[in-house]
């Protein structure tokens, strides 16, 4: 929200939003495809290859168009680039999945 957001003038909670601006994002939120079948969901976790939790699954569906499932996260930047490989933990299973570029269809 920093490009809303004006220091300007005191307001609730300025000096935790001035210090979180200058600290710069720790998280990003990704749009990523799955490569296997499965659905991802809210609430589901974003693990790295070696099943450590790395983010979590804010929304997610298949995609009729796409015949693949689809959805979006949140992850640490380091990971955020457009085709790194991530894992979604679904039920029991890890399912592989790469970050993508929006929007999903280009048609």
């Amino acid at each position: 929200m920093g490009w809303i957001t004006k220091f300007t003038k005191d307001f609730v909670n300025a000096e935790a939003l001035k210090a979180q601006k200058e600290a710069g994002i720790t998280r990003k939120l990704i749009a990523f495809e799955l490569t296997e079948r499965g659905i991802p969901r809210q609430g589901y976790d974003i693990v790295d290859a070696e099943g450590n939790k790395i983010g979590v699954v804010t929304s997610g569906t298949m995609s009729p168009s796409l015949g693949k499932g689809i959805g979006m996260g949140y992850v640490p930047k380091a990971v955020s680039k457009s085709g790194n490989e991530i894992f979604i933990q679904v039920r029991k299973k890890t399912i592989p999945a790469v970050v993508v570029k929006l929007p999903f269809y280009k048609g």
